[in-house]
């Protein structure tokens, strides 16, 4: 790449070199500073809504971040090359194969600005006795990322031109978001397009994995589920690393069979919505889907199954992650650091309607044990299972999906 700029002097290139290894350490907490402030400023409500698609975003964040840092530790001061691999690019097709358009001027202002405040403290910390480098350093290093900036923003659209001019499926995953967001649409021409047909009932899923290189155990886990039970199903590619699956019938199809399915696929993950009929139906479960998928991430879940008729009080409540913090701790009091079989003995019981024998038999633990560890549990919880149990059972689940939710210290 063309040179804008003179080198800096060698005592200056040592000090971003410095610098930039020591920001290296601590790459995921610089991103986490401007990952979601840039993803809302795309301004793009279909990204946003995909919990995939934010986990891909943030990954291009921290893959730019590194990229202009360790360029800076080889050649300080210099003008970086972006750097576009297979990940970004499979992230691109995904975008533009679903018509999603974000504003990546936009994302990189805001992403720049928090930067470079956390980049201006790191320089006056490193420089406070020396004005004279402080100057050197910031000067040089602020040309090198307003035009890393530039660089990245004219390679991410000609990532996307190149997308658009190869894309063979775009026509249906359009249809399909038109779809899912509400708009108008005529049961049969969403049937004569997409081949599925609508007048029946419909169960929504996302299938995800976290590594993209486990994508072959997402393609198995698909052929799974659409081979198992008597059931119709339409798949889509949402991202490079998930899929929007229905699952159709006279029916409403048998979730515990999905749930079997997906057993064996150890590195794919699931949501499900609850069922629907018809279009509105196909549309509703596939936004549960959607909100258990993004409830599961939120929270930093490893839970690998999520129906989201059992999540949807939890996704209320966990909109703050502050106040789903107090909330758990405020119910469950010193229960929270108690044995994990006392709570979830506690869970049970009042799932099961207060009936202590079917809570022994969903265990598999005798009656007695179940009852000691009932009362134990609701000895030390803060409030108490016969005083609100709605309050009780929402915290314990919740804490069940995320086990640190407690631990965590508010922000």
């Amino acid at each position: 790449m063309e040179e804008l700029w003179p080198p800096p002097s060698r005592e200056v290139a040592d000090a971003i070199r410095s610098l930039c290894q020591r920001l290296l350490t601590d790459t995921d907490a610089l991103v986490d500073t401007f990952a979601r402030p840039s993803l809302v400023a795309q301004n793009d409500p279909a990204l946003l809504a995909d919990a995939s698609l934010v986990e891909e975003d943030r990954a291009l964040n921290r893959s730019d971040a590194v990229q202009w840092l360790t360029a800076n530790v080889q050649q300080p001061g210099r003008r970086v090359q972006p750097y576009v691999g297979p990940r970004t690019t499979a992230y691109i097709n995904d975008l533009v194969s679903r018509g999603i358009a974000p504003d990546f001027a936009g994302a990189w202002r805001v992403a720049l600005g928090i930067g470079w405040r956390r980049w201006l403290e790191e320089c006056v910390a490193y420089c406070d006795a020396d004005p004279d480098l402080l100057v050197g350093v910031l000067d040089v290093t602020a040309k090198s990322l307003v035009q890393y900036a530039l660089d990245s923003v004219a390679t991410l659209r000609q990532a996307g031109l190149a997308a658009a001019m190869g894309n063979t499926d775009a026509e249906g995953i359009a249809l399909i978001q038109l779809i899912a967001s509400g708009a108008p649409m005529a049961e049969d021409l969403a049937e004569g397009r997409l081949r599925y047909r609508m007048a029946r009932w419909h169960v929504g899923l996302v299938l995800w994995i976290d590594d993209p290189q486990e994508a072959e155990s997402l393609d198995r886990a698909i052929s799974a589920v659409r081979s198992a039970g008597d059931r119709s199903a339409l798949v889509a590619r949402a991202s490079a690393t998930s899929r929007w699956i229905w699952l159709s019938g006279e029916d409403v199809p048998d979730l515990h069979h999905v749930e079997k399915d997906l057993a064996t696929a150890d590195e794919v993950r699931a949501a499900v919505g609850r069922p629907g009929r018809g279009l509105e139906g196909f549309r509703s479960s596939h936004q549960d889907a959607l909100a258990a998928q993004a409830l599961v991430i939120r929270l930093g879940s490893d839970r690998r199954f999520t129906a989201y008729a059992d999540v949807e009080l939890i996704d209320a409540l966990t909109k703050d992650g502050v106040g789903a913090r107090r909330f758990v701790i405020n119910t469950l009091g010193p229960l929270v650091e108690a044995d994990t079989a006392l709570r979830q003995a506690l869970l049970t019981y009042v799932q099961c309607g207060f009936n202590t024998t079917r809570a022994a038999a969903n265990l598999y633990a005798h009656r007695n044990t179940v009852e000691r560890r009932v009362s134990r549990a609701n000895e030390l919880s803060a409030v108490k299972v016969e005083d609100n149990p709605t309050h009780v059972a929402a915290a314990l689940l919740l804490l069940d999906l995320a086990p640190d939710i407690a631990a965590t210290t508010p922000s």
